[in-house]
């Protein structure tokens, strides 16, 4: 596989031991060998559903092995691009829909915030606040206003509290918590 570095369209790092694999964080997907399944440890690896995995056959002997992508031995490496790279884009595009907020996970293509066996739908615009507030500290009105409503600074609306009203109702209604977002004297905050 090493030889063959240079035609892939992916950055390719080969790991001849499963010790070798530090974290599956830092991995985009795995390309495995079906020789390999009979390694001490990779069944746990497998079950994984952070990281998209191929497999790599020449036999039909591969019973029992769900959600992940086969391919079949000789190939192409046309054929193992294009399959690398589809894999990379879905994976992308999951970690892109979905955030995880303290207990909570967020999945913006299903529009819906869920903790536990609980989910509760949520509008477009809930979706933004949730993000912006999620991704800094502190979030003043203003800001609030100008980055989801697209209004000047200087509006002076209530657009900002009663979205923030509504949405901690819907949470607290579904979720019976109250603190999901705060507002301290520096912002809103989640």
């Amino acid at each position: 596989m090493i030889e063959l570095k240079d035609h892939f369209n992916f950055n390719l790092q080969v790991i001849d031991n499963l010790k070798d694999i530090k974290n599956l964080k830092n991995y985009n997907g795995l390309i495995i060998h079906e020789d390999a399944l009979s390694e001490n440890g990779i069944k746990e690896i497998l079950k994984n559903k952070n990281v998209n995995k191929i497999i790599f056959y020449s036999s039909k002997k591969l019973n029992g092995l769900e959600n992940i992508e086969r391919l079949s031995l000789p190939t192409s490496v046309d054929q193992i691009n294009k399959i690398i790279i589809n894999n990379i884009v879905k994976k992308e595009f999951k970690d892109n829909s979905s955030l995880k907020i303290n207990n909570y996970k967020l999945d913006k293509n299903l529009r819906r915030l869920f903790k536990d066996e609980l989910s509760l739908e949520l509008t477009e615009k809930e979706i933004e606040l949730i993000e912006l507030l999620y991704k800094k500290t502190f979030v003043k009105k203003k800001e609030i206003l100008s980055n989801i409503w697209k209004y000047s600074e200087d509006a002076d609306t209530h657009t900002v509290e009663t979205h923030i009203y509504r949405l901690r109702k819907k949470i607290k209604d579904v979720f019976k918590d109250e603190m999901f977002i705060k507002n301290e004297k520096k912002g809103y905050t989640i």
